[in-house]
């Protein structure tokens, strides 16, 4: 897929929403092949997905072996909404708390004490944290209005067709 298609895609109107979410789907392949998918807190920066997570996840000797990696948002609403992103995790070692963190758990709802309580309790349990930075390569919005997945298009065609007929 084309770079261009990519942002033409993430800049619509409903992928902007779908990228400013809480938590996404990350599905990748665990050391033993078989499949997983977790749901983790992100932040979209604008060309990015940024998700963060402890030095010792079982996830990162995966996603070091095999960097390849699919993403999903969507809404609990009908029709869904649906932004489908591929890429490959890129995996980035910090010391302390990355501002991306602190920024991405910021619309859960806590009152400003609850904040203050969250962050010092997150500051005295991680020296570190590894950002997984993933740079879509293949994205698809799906919106049962104006896309829909391939496999029902492709229904929607022949149905046209046989009507046509």
């Amino acid at each position: 897929m084309r770079a261009s298609e990519i942002t033409e895609i993430l800049n619509r109107p409903i992928s902007r929403e779908l990228l400013a979410r809480d938590v996404l789907r990350l599905a990748y392949a665990a050391k033993d092949g078989t499949p997983r998918n977790v749901p983790i807190a992100f932040t979209w920066n604008g060309s990015e997905t940024v998700m963060c997570t402890t030095k010792n996840a079982p996830k990162l000797p995966a996603l070091r072996e095999n960097p390849t990696v699919a993403l999903t948002i969507d809404t609990e609403v009908h029709p869904p909404r649906i932004l489908l992103i591929r890429g490959r995790a890129e995996l980035d070692v910090v010391d302390g708390i990355p501002e991306e963190y602190l920024r991405m758990n910021g619309s859960y709802e806590m009152t400003p004490e609850q904040r203050v309580e969250w962050e010092a309790e997150v500051r005295s349990l991680y020296d570190g944290m590894v950002r997984i930075v993933v740079t879509p390569t293949w994205v698809k919005l799906i919106d049962f209005e104006t896309t829909l997945p391939s496999a029902v298009e492709e229904l929607v065609q022949r149905r046209a067709e046989r009507e046509n007929a």
